[in-house]
């Protein structure tokens, strides 16, 4: 139910997903799963719920798009759960971007990252990730908003 200002109420917090996650439930589900994105994200918001956090879940398939989406919450989110996919090897704009709006960040994989190609092994993500959780599936991202509820009320 919207509060006074028209949003849902909670502690604002972004899910962020990224490149070819918007296929999830028809993209290899051996590796990334069933589930599909919408599932995924009514996840997030209810996970969030029980924490008294309200998740702002979003997707891009375009880096600037992401980093665009870090910096909006600086001033607008209380922490980040971000699944930065296939950027997660190759983005240091996107590590950076994390690192500079200094609030909470959890980092989280469908898959374990660290049994796939060795490619997959480094993370420029998980150096400024206060937290990371790989190869639990969707449930991850409970278990990400779990987590970030207490760095929230750590932050405060």
């Amino acid at each position: 139910m919207p509060n006074h200002t028209g949003t849902a109420p909670g502690i604002p917090v972004l899910v962020l997903n990224g490149p070819n996650l918007n296929l999830l439930g028809l993209r290899e589900p051996a590796v990334y799963g069933k589930d599909t994105l919408a599932d995924v994200e009514e996840l997030c918001r209810s996970a969030a719920r029980t924490h008294g956090l309200r998740a702002d879940c979003r997707q891009s398939n375009h880096e600037g798009g992401l980093i665009d989406a870090v910096h909006e919450a600086r001033t607008a989110h209380r922490g980040i759960v971000i699944n930065p996919a296939g950027y997660s090897h190759t983005s240091v704009a996107l590590r950076d971007a994390l690192a500079a709006v200094e609030l909470p960040v959890v980092e989280v994989h469908l898959s374990n990252i660290h049994r796939r190609e060795a490619f997959r092994h480094h993370s420029y993500v998980s150096a400024v990730a206060d937290t990371v959780i790989c190869g639990a599936g969707a449930h991850g991202y409970a278990v990400a908003l779990d987590h970030l509820a207490q760095l929230v009320k750590e932050t405060r």
